[in-house]
């Protein structure tokens, strides 16, 4: 039996991306927000490298790189676009603002991933592959780190407050996702002093 789609290790760890954005939604209905919080970093702590992993296969056909970014780009809208926003709404952003922001911020994750994809494929067309060097706009993965930082808020400002806070992260964040800003991208090899 054969199935459609690529399985090796080359996406292994978009998988786990997505299984870890789907486990924070399932804690955040449960009301575990700290350890659903937590799966949004393990989200973007994973997707931080898959692309790497990825790169390591030599052999990959233009349709299996055509598929990873697709892949990526999918798993992301659900982990950085979807994810934050469900575990808001559970931690009290429910209102008609704050499910406006929630569904605000997943549109503007999927159009800036659709915006990405359409660039991404035309660049390795025209350079022949490599890596890109700039983001155009605010990554989607960068609530993987704004969202825990602005989480550690709960514990010293009062429950009011602290959705507060949540509504304005998601607002400022989705919009910063679409703004036509350069944005450099990280090099996490260099960063984690695993290459020079």
């Amino acid at each position: 039996m054969k199935l459609i789609g690529v399985y090796d290790y080359t996406v292994i760890l978009t998988y786990l991306s997505l299984a870890s954005a789907v486990s924070g939604m399932v804690l955040a209905q449960k009301e575990m927000f700290t350890l659903a919080v937590m799966c949004v970093f393990i989200s973007g702590f994973l997707d931080a490298f898959d692309g790497i992993v990825a790169r390591t296969k030599k052999n990959r056909t233009e349709d299996e790189k055509n598929f990873g970014i697709q892949l990526d780009s999918l798993v992301d809208v659900i982990a950085f676009g979807v994810t934050p926003g469900v575990i808001c709404y559970f931690i009290g952003v429910n209102g008609f603002v704050g499910i406006a922001l929630e569904f605000l911020l997943a549109m503007c994750a999927v159009c800036r991933l659709a915006f990405f994809n359409a660039l991404e494929m035309n660049r390795q067309k025209q350079e022949g592959g490599g890596i890109a060097k700039y983001y155009r706009g605010l990554p989607v993965t960068s609530i993987s780190i704004i969202m825990p930082i602005v989480y550690i808020s709960k514990f010293f400002v009062p429950e009011n407050a602290f959705i507060v806070i949540l509504h304005i992260m998601l607002g400022l964040t989705a919009f910063l996702f679409v703004l036509d800003i350069k944005v450099k991208k990280p090099d996490w090899l260099k960063i984690l002093r695993l290459k020079k």
